[in-house]
């Protein structure tokens, strides 16, 4: 998760799943899917358009 301001962060109650930073500043969160094989590892989330 990248925010912009306090790193410390809570989650909301009332859903149970929304993580809030304490100061309510902008945050991202960012994931990716890795497959793991024989030959080394591959990003299996890359976006179709990327170079």
């Amino acid at each position: 998760m990248i925010t912009m301001g306090d790193q410390k962060t809570y989650v909301d109650r009332s859903n149970g799943w929304t993580v809030i930073t304490r100061d309510h500043g902008y945050a991202a969160h960012f994931e990716h899917t890795v497959a793991i094989t024989d030959d080394g590892c591959e990003v299996l989330t890359v976006p179709a358009d990327y170079p």
